[in-house]
């Protein structure tokens, strides 16, 4: 067993093409190159289904219904742990006494069940949930997301405290391994950078002639962010902005003008050629929790990099970056370095800057703690 793993996915983790699940896709495919046997089990709802390119990284697949909707409520847990609770998860658990990562505080249903008790566990922390979910009701407008993310969110800070049952946590963001470590003084708790597509940085050298901003719009922050970007920073300038990501709302997209663009669905090919030729990556944020994977990507990929300190927290990544924390920074900065060229030098120093983002390094310190 001393190679062998389980991972547990909230989704299927393929195609990589949303924040978590690049983080989780490419965790997978780190350890397996780092020659773990790995069996996966998959979590399926909504469009995701099962993908092939996923047997190249593991020996195994198990695949289970979520239970969504009313089925998947719980007298006491929270929605996103109750709905992933499927019987023959824990049977296929039970096949060897392999260790499990748990992706997520919600695929840990059966993380104290007793005929787990003997076994090695893991868990991956995408955030703080509780936090998270806190949030989400604060940046939403619509009554009943409001109300359901702060009922979720009073459950999983009740929740959270279950997790003593596993061995080590691996953080994304420092501030959440601070968190864990105070709320589990006990426990291993290893903060562990997000894993990425990117093996090197891959940042031209040179000028592009527009600023963008990415992430899957469909995300009431990621639109509040995009709507904050058009009508506090852009709007009355010169500047050209681009908007690129999923399903953007119809009042996102009411919101274009002669220097405002938005890409709806653009492919993998096509929006890495946005963020390749973009100047400069504006990146606003209005949540503290977890590490924006959209950040990683415009650091290893893009040029000039600016952003609020809601954006960084805990990721470590100030000097790779503009600081600007209201609409008038976000402008005198862009202002600045529209004129400024990236140059090899600033390359050469985010190259120094990334490197604790490793995917070989990070899938180590998950091995080290395996027994």
């Amino acid at each position: 067993m001393e190679n062998k793993l389980h991972i547990v996915f909230w989704d299927i983790p393929f195609p990589a093409d949303y924040g978590g699940v690049i983080d989780a896709f490419y965790r997978l495919q780190a350890l397996h190159q780092a020659g773990m046997d790995i069996t996966i089990h998959c979590f399926q709802y909504g469009e995701r289904q099962p993908n092939t390119a996923l047997k190249k990284y593991c020996s195994k697949i198990f695949y289970y219904p979520r239970t969504t909707g009313w089925r998947g409520l719980h007298a006491s847990l929270p929605y996103i742990v109750s709905s992933r609770c499927h019987p023959e998860l824990l049977k296929n658990l039970c096949m060897d006494d392999a260790p499990i990562l748990f992706e997520g505080i919600h695929t840990t249903y059966f993380l104290n069940d007793p005929k787990l008790d003997k076994r090695h566990k893991l868990i991956r922390t995408h955030n703080v949930e509780s936090a998270y979910y806190s949030q989400l009701s604060n940046n939403t407008k619509q009554l009943f997301k409001k109300i359901y993310y702060a009922w979720e969110s009073n459950r999983l800070a009740v929740y959270e405290k279950s997790l003593q049952h596993a061995q080590c946590l691996f953080p994304i963001a420092k501030h959440d391994t601070t968190f864990f470590q105070n709320l589990y003084p006990k426990l291993p708790v290893m903060y562990t950078a997000a894993f990425h597509p990117f093996s090197e940085v891959i940042s031209a050298i040179g000028q592009g002639n527009y600023c963008l901003y990415h992430g899957n719009l469909q995300i009431a922050e990621n639109e509040k962010a995009a709507q904050f970007l058009i009508q506090d920073v852009f709007a009355n300038t010169d500047f050209s902005l681009v908007i690129a990501g999923k399903n953007p709302s119809k009042n996102l997209m009411r919101l274009q003008s002669k220097n405002i663009q938005i890409i709806a669905n653009p492919s993998d090919s096509e929006l890495n050629e946005w963020i390749v030729n973009a100047h400069i990556h504006v990146l606003p944020s209005f949540q503290t929790t977890g590490l924006k994977l959209k950040l990683l990507h415009a650091l290893f990929a893009g040029r000039h990099c600016i952003a609020n300190a809601e954006m960084l927290t805990g990721s470590d990544l100030e000097d790779a970056v503009l600081l600007a924390n209201d609409a008038n920074d976000f402008k005198k900065q862009i202002a600045m370095y529209m004129k400024i060229p990236f140059t090899e030098a600033d390359k050469e120093k985010r190259k120094q800057l990334l490197q604790a983002f490793s995917n070989a390094l990070n899938a180590q310190k998950i091995i080290s703690k395996l027994h």
